[in-house]
């Protein structure tokens, strides 16, 4: 089967990072930063902590809101056995603020506040003491857990935010059963001479492009196939002679790979080229379609295709996925309309093991859609010295500073510059590797913004900065702590809040900055939304560009960029995607502004080095000791307090036992037996009742899965043995408290003034039942992410594409 060939130009990079690493900040050496990557990920749970002979159970917490996803009020059920006494069971309320790792999907709980705690088995005098026994032995934050634990809890109640206006008309999308090539040039082409010779590339492309000006001739590099043509839109055929100036190509502009084929190889086949003056889109498919069947729908997709198309036999349709947006046709050559609002429902019924289940997080009302969409909504936070960053920030303009109206607003962005300048009044505010500084000068000095205007947050899609309005922060009187969301990095939510979906770019086109005033002319490309092969990669939560046919170096086309700062041109070539990669070239990025070389791994605030919140430095950082006994982590908050996050045997540690205790609503705690029936803690003798079945009798299910027995404490506190007539015998829901002499605290968790009441209601009941349903799920994604990041396949790893779902064949 011929190999087909795909150009794309486009400034694909839009999808790339900068990658300029701070060495001096990194205070660590890279064996030991990998080793507490790997050390602080989500174990499981239960976990177990000891303080001073009390031991601590705690089971995986029950989120009830996660406020901003910066602050989250969760609920867990824990036993609490105290040095020398007996075993009692009970229910917390927390408040936490978070932090999110994205790279290794954890969420870090910090500044715990306990704002609650029931013991519905306990004597109303032993509760002080108990409670403040739980209270000290709880970890006060720093062992992570898993964000696909939380979203999993929050996706059965949370509504995703209103999705943005996208623009979402269909793009020029063209179709071939041969091998072809698209060629994207945004709008005029841009020439760049080489040095010493006659021949110039054009840098506005992402191929390989080349103008003799001595014949007059246009050559392109497909693969390993050169063409010519006297015109750059058409006529192009196969040569095997080329001008004599290619031979001077110069060394470390990333030139290598075209020097290679040269002189031309005569093998290959000339591909059918097409052309666009703006961002578009090739169906290649290799040779006739090749329709398969999804079983238990009327869907058929084109296996040998890269594209995910489909047809539908219900109503004689093709649908094609492009950027996240859906397109359907009566025609695979078109034309194409927007089909997001009117997806056929067998979409939603792909199999999730299914060749083509990746599409299932663009297909609106399916839970991969709800998580790809929650997902984004999730911050990625850094805490950063504010003299660190005022140092860094630095501006360079082509020429004068140039500004130009925002739509709609008042406000002005700066043209000529590849950062996002924003003037809005008689101030200049600099959104800089996704932090804001201001000044009265659009040349600086720069001060990190003590707060953003919300003018700024009202910027619109059709502007080309409106992605700095996913961009917030806090300052204290020395660090500023900025959050930024997927929307920086361009994926954007669409749609109404049922049924949103998580896309590719705003669906705009912002056409490219070009000044001819040097001898070099200066090209700054926008980001847009197609003709970059974006694909979602569910594990990293954004887009990435995903076929090797789309650009000259395998991952992607690159467009070349310009860097003002040098008056040099560079070629990228990287592999990697929205929140960290690995790159080996110089790469330039329009959504966040950045540019650098690099061959080190990277993210959204590369310049303060390990002050944001991946691979496990989830805080300022100042210092890493790393033992058999376990790791200890300096840390300063944004606050300016500072202390030590310490993961050891005995604190915060798994252990292996059933994950099935949980802490009602209603103050009860209740665990679920192999059947799917709910018991819960029997007030006053300490066993388990069977909840929901009111007037009922059931058998107890026995002790925790972990421990002995529960006896209970006595009276007095001092952990006299109870009476355990009841385990194993007849006992009524309800009557707990009538056969028991004790005076329990009759309260609902979080609520002092409610009574406890009976358990086993049904509004309970359904609650639990979800929320199992919900840490299963959890607890599933979690290792699928854990073993696709253990086997290498994780972007930036050097693999694109493979395992836990994310198609490989990308």
């Amino acid at each position: 089967m011929k190999k087909t060939f795909l150009i794309v130009v486009c400034s694909v990079s839009s999808i790339f990072f900068s990658c300029k690493k701070d060495q001096n900040s990194d205070q660590l050496g890279s064996e030991t930063a990998q080793t507490d990557a790997n050390t602080l990920i989500d174990n499981g749970w239960p976990r177990e902590a000891e303080n001073n002979g009390t031991k601590l159970v705690y089971y995986q917490p029950q989120v009830d809101d996660w406020n901003d996803y910066k602050e989250i009020t969760a609920r867990l059920a824990f036993s609490l056995t105290p040095k020398d006494g007996k075993e009692v069971l009970g229910v917390a309320s927390l408040k936490a603020s978070t932090l999110v790792d994205k790279d290794n999907r954890n969420v870090f709980f910090r500044n715990i506040e306990v704002t609650d705690v029931r013991f519905p088995s306990l004597d109303e005098k032993a509760v002080p003491q108990m409670e403040k026994l739980f209270k000290e032995t709880l970890p006060k934050g720093g062992d992570p857990v898993s964000v696909d634990r939380i979203m999993a809890d929050l996706s059965q109640t949370k509504s995703p935010s209103k999705g943005i206006a996208a623009k979402n008309d269909a793009p020029t999308i063209f179709y071939s059963t041969n091998p072809a090539a698209l060629v994207i040039v945004q709008g005029e082409p841009v020439f760049v001479p080489v040095e010493k010779t006659d021949i110039q590339y054009v840098v506005n492309t992402n191929w390989d492009l080349f103008f003799d000006k001595t014949a007059k001739d246009y050559y392109l590099l497909a693969d390993n196939v050169w063409l010519t043509s006297k015109k750059i839109d058409s006529d192009w055929v196969k040569t095997t002679k080329l001008p004599s100036g290619l031979s001077n190509l110069p060394s470390g502009q990333n030139f290598d790979d075209v020097k290679k084929m040269i002189p031309p190889p005569s093998s290959g086949a000339a591909p059918q080229v097409f052309y666009s003056n703006k961002p578009a889109e090739l169906i290649a498919v290799n040779g006739n379609p090749k329709f398969v069947k999804i079983d238990g729908t009327k869907l058929l997709y084109i296996d040998n295709t890269e594209n995910d198309v489909f047809a539908n036999e219900a109503d004689g349709q093709y649908y094609v996925l492009l950027s996240g947006r859906w397109f359907k046709s009566k025609e695979l050559t078109g034309p194409w309309t927007y089909a997001g609002n009117n997806l056929p429902a067998d979409f939603a019924k792909i199999p999730k093991n299914s060749p083509r289940a990746n599409v299932l997080s663009s297909v609106p009302g399916t839970q991969e859609a709800k998580d790809a969409v929650m997902l984004a909504q999730v911050p990625t936070t850094a805490i950063i010295k504010k003299s660190d960053a005022e140092a860094k920030a630095k501006v360079t303009y082509d020429g004068t500073p140039q500004f130009k109206p925002i739509e709609g607003t008042k406000m002005q962005y700066a043209s000529n510059t590849q950062d996002k300048v924003i003037k809005v009044g008689d101030l200049y505010y600099l959104c800089f590797q996704a932090v804001w500084f201001m000044s009265t000068s659009p040349n600086g000095p720069w001060e990190t913004a003590a707060s953003v205007p919300k003018e700024i947050y009202t910027i619109p899609p059709t502007s080309p900065v409106y992605n700095v309005t996913y961009v917030t922060q806090t300052t204290t009187d020395t660090t500023v702590e900025s959050s930024t969301t997927a929307g920086y990095f361009g994926a954007f939510i669409v749609g109404a809040t049922v049924g949103a979906i998580l896309t590719y770019g705003t669906g705009y086109y912002y056409p490219p900055y070009v000044y001819y005033g040097g001898l070099y002319p200066v090209y700054h490309p926008w980001p847009c939304s197609y003709g970059a092969g974006a694909v979602y990669n569910p594990w990293t939560g954004g887009w990435a560009a995903g076929r090797s046919v789309y650009g000259p170096y395998g991952a992607a086309g690159t467009s070349a960029w310009y860097n003002p700062a040098t008056g040099r041109y560079g070629r990228s070539a990287s592999v990697q995607g929205w929140y960290g990669g690995r790159t080996a070239a110089s790469t330039y990025n329009p959504w966040t502004g950045n540019y650098a070389r690099t061959n080190q791994g990277h993210n959204a605030y590369a310049q303060w080095g390990h002050s944001a919140a991946t691979n496990g430095n989830q805080w300022v950082q100042t210092g890493h000791v790393t033992t058999r006994r376990g790791t200890a982590i300096g840390y300063e908050t944004s606050g300016g307090k500072e202390g030590v996050i310490t993961h050891h045997r005995g604190g915060g540690t798994t252990i292996h036992t059933n994950n099935n205790v949980y802490a009602g609503h209603d103050g009860h705690v209740y665990k679920k037996d192999a059947n799917g029936n709910w018991s819960h803690y029997n007030n006053g003798n300490g066993g388990w009742s069977q909840a929901g079945t009111l007037g009922s009798t059931s058998k107890s299910g026995g002790a925790v899965e972990h421990t002995k027995p529960s006896q209970g404490l006595g009276a007095n506190g001092a952990g006299v043995q109870r009476d355990n007539q009841n385990l194993g015998g007849e006992n009524r829901l309800g009557e707990g408290a009538q056969r028991d002499n004790l005076s329990r605290p009759d309260q609902t968790l979080g609520q002092p003034s409610k009574p406890l009441g009976e358990a086993g209601h049904s509004d309970i009941t359904n609650d639990l039942d979800r929320s199992a349903l919900s840490r299963d799920r959890g607890e599933s994604q979690t290792r699928n992410f854990q073993n696709f990041q253990r086997d290498g396949s994780r972007l930036g790893g050097g693999n694109f594409g493979g395992g836990g779902g994310f198609r490989g064949r990308r």
